[in-house]
């Protein structure tokens, strides 16, 4: 009995890591996915990356943005993808953003199956780039709602 318990409770584990996007899927990473450092020549406005913010408004404030960075915050891929679809040229590459690189992990293994684009996960998030000694801006409206 104490073994069937624990093989549910693996089981479970299991599930609920890979749902969260902890584990990679069993069809194994997206090809238009990639992990990378950003140069500070990509994070300057390269027109080939569509850079994007995930963290929340509070989180722009506190560190500021990277300059030209579109500001969406992230829930779900599929409500993402409609907010940056809109400013993604052909061709152009999503690069996701947040502070370590955690949620953009888990954003990014979740996008890129279902986007043509390829997608960077920014590794070491803004705290790299900071540590990098990136200059930040302040967050302004137009790039919080992700208009153009």
């Amino acid at each position: 009995m104490d073994r069937r318990r624990l093989m549910i409770s693996g089981g479970l584990v299991a599930g609920a890591a890979l749902w969260l996007g902890w584990l990679p899927s069993p069809g194994g990473a997206a090809e238009n996915l990639t992990n990378r450092h950003l140069t500070a020549a990509e994070l300057q406005g390269d027109p080939g990356i569509l850079i994007v913010d995930i963290r929340s408004p509070g989180e722009w404030h506190d560190t500021g943005v990277i300059q030209g960075a579109l500001l969406v915050t992230y829930s779900d891929a599929e409500s993402f993808l409609r907010q940056v679809a809109p400013q993604l040229a052909p061709g152009q590459k999503l690069a996701l953003i947040c502070r370590s690189g955690n949620r953009t992990s888990r954003a990014a293994r979740q996008i890129a199956p279902l986007t043509s684009h390829d997608v960077i996960n920014v590794s070491g998030g803004m705290l790299h780039v900071m540590e990098q000694g990136h200059s930040t801006v302040r967050p302004t409206v137009p790039q919080k709602t992700g208009a153009p």
